[in-house]
């Protein structure tokens, strides 16, 4: 028998808080490190640390790896989920039904209506957040929920604000959120009747802008009654409470058939419910980078204030062995000028190049020389091919990574969406065609496109070998399906559809044109018949006459006849 059958939803959230954080303290000390290193405005291990603008720059001297992880949000960004390109389609897997008219114009514009809510809500904003916490900690969440003007709405989080647990197919699918709201928000958000004696007197005092602890818990409802179409009973369920304070109640409780929460992972290692990153590959040369850096400033203070030697009868003040220190001797033989204490002459030449591989490996570690070329391209309008040639091996090491991103953020998220326009019928009827048939979605960005372009490495070494034998012996162009290498390199390049003629219509356009030829063909022997009838009209029958009776004498001779 279960032992937390009585508990409360309360003491559910809050069991299931403590059970979380525990498992998740083994990653705290290196995401704060790399927070520390790298990028110290993300992640929040205190949920007081809410809205606070200290400074905390504290041990970033070379800001490298900061710039190296904002080059690869943007890359990612534009070359996965740009705002001003479609970076993805729906289709379906039966290829025929999806070149109907009826359908194709249906997915059509389920597609514009999807773009719409994604520009007109906070997606695009959230992507590129997310891109920046995966590339420095491997993982990433937002909270995605219906909204009553933007038809979505994100509701994203740092590193150290949540913790994960997984599946048996190690899905992620609970999370626990545990963050800070002010008086005047959880009043907007949960109402006056929901919230707590403590925050409703907050609210009487007119202490707007004080902060309350809240604890958010989304993860798979154990117990439900399927056919019950209640929020309490659906799939995933979605619980908020105070996390302070007495009383037994709840903010908000409700459910979601789909788990409402995106949490894609970098790279994962086996059951992990966290990602590694970049970040966390490069932590030491981070590490490394800022040593480095302080010693070259130690070294240029001494160079340009070394410390000095100063007579005893001129001292001051205590004597220091730092850069501008002083030091009070008696010096012999009567010299009693100032000089500097020892030789500094200090060659930074070893030092300079060391910190230039250092930063060449942190920005190797995020892609960077990949995601500058594709923030470039934009501007130049350079081919996803082009980009498949020159980074081949990086675009190979991303392919996982891009992968995973599809699974666990991009295609979520789209489903999200779909389901919320279906549900306002924000889509047009579905046509009678689609009845039962799934819809796929298909990534048509440019990092999509390159991955696909490295695929047709091969076919273009083998076209372009054919090539140069079909100038000896033609005839071997006979072995190369034409028509199927178009319909591959469409595919691989990401080609509008429309653009590529169907098998059937191709046919027909053959056939047509073959007509046309033979009909063009008759049509230019036809004037030589005319000419050779004429001629055959103008022989001279007379002669031809006298030519047929000479002929007479040589026909067969009659039976009984004598001649």
């Amino acid at each position: 028998m279960d032992g937390y059958t009585n508990e409360t939803p309360r003491q559910r959230v809050h069991r299931r808080k403590s059970a979380l954080w525990t498992e998740r303290s083994s990653w705290d000390t290196e995401w704060r490190e790399i927070s520390e290193y790298q990028h110290p405005r993300l992640g929040r291990f205190v949920a007081s640390d809410s809205n606070k603008g200290t400074r905390k720059e504290q041990k970033v001297i070379d800001s490298t790896a900061t710039v190296a992880a904002r080059t690869l949000a943007a890359g990612m960004m534009s070359g996965a989920t740009s705002p001003a390109r479609p970076w993805f389609k729906l289709a379906l897997q039966d290829k025929d039904l999806q070149e109907s008219r009826e359908v194709k114009l249906w997915l059509s514009a389920a597609e514009t209506m999807i773009r719409r809510v994604f520009a007109a809500s906070n997606t695009y904003r959230t992507l590129h957040g997310m891109y920046e916490e995966l590339g420095l900690f491997g993982t990433a969440a937002t909270v995605v929920l219906p909204d009553q003007r933007d038809i979505i709405r994100h509701y994203p989080m740092t590193i150290g604000e949540y913790a994960l647990a997984t599946n048996d197919r190690n899905e992620v699918d609970s999370l626990c959120r545990h963050y800070q709201m002010t008086v005047e928000q959880m009043v907007g958000a949960f109402g006056m009747a929901n919230v707590s004696q403590t925050v409703r007197n907050l609210w009487d005092r007119r202490n707007y802008s004080a902060w309350v602890d809240v604890t958010h818990l989304l993860e798979p409802r154990r117990k439900r009654d399927p056919a019950m179409a209640d929020a309490k009973n659906k799939r995933f369920s979605s619980i908020y409470v105070e996390s302070s304070g007495t009383e037994d109640k709840v903010l908000r409780e409700s459910g979601f058939d789909r788990f409402p929460s995106l949490t894609p992972r970098w790279f994962v290692t086996g059951n992990d419910a966290y990602g590694s990153s970049p970040g966390m590959e490069c932590l030491g040369d981070v590490k490394q980078l800022q040593h480095q850096q302080k010693r070259k400033g130690t070294a240029i203070d001494y160079m340009v204030e070394p410390p000095l030697q100063v007579p005893t009868k001129f001292k001051e003040a205590h004597t220091a062995r730092l850069p501008g220190g002083t030091f009070y001797i008696d010096a012999l033989g009567g010299n009693q000028a100032v000089q500097t204490a020892f030789e500094v002459r200090l060659d930074l030449q070893h030092l300079l190049i060391d910190i230039q591989d250092i930063r060449e490996r942190i920005r190797s570690a995020y892609y960077a020389d990949l995601f500058l070329m594709l923030a470039n391209d934009t501007r130049s309008g350079t081919t996803a091919t082009e980009i498949a040639e020159r980074h081949e091996e990086k675009l190979l090491m991303l392919g996982p990574v891009l992968e995973r991103l599809h699974n666990e953020e991009l295609e979520p998220l789209i489903d999200i969406a779909f389901d919320e326009c279906l549900a306002r019928n924000l889509l047009p009827p579905i046509p009678m065609a689609l009845s039962g048939m799934e819809i796929e979605v298909e990534f048509t960005s440019v990092l999509a496109q390159a991955q696909r372009a490295v695929a047709t490495a091969g076919m273009d070494r083998l076209l372009g070998a054919v090539g140069q034998m079909a100038a000896v012996h033609p005839e071997v162009l006979d072995k190369i399906n034409w028509d199927q290498a178009v319909d591959e390199y469409g595919e691989a390049y990401g080609v509008n559809p429309a653009v590529i003629v169907p098998d059937d219509e191709v046919a027909a356009t053959r056939e047509a044109r073959a007509q046309a030829m033979q009909q063009q063909a008759a049509a230019a022997s036809a004037p030589q018949m005319v000419e050779s009838a004429k001629t055959a009209g103008e022989i001279d029958m007379d002669g031809l006459n006298d030519v047929m009776g000479s002929l007479q004498g040589y026909a067969s001779p009659t039976p009984g006849t004598v001649q």
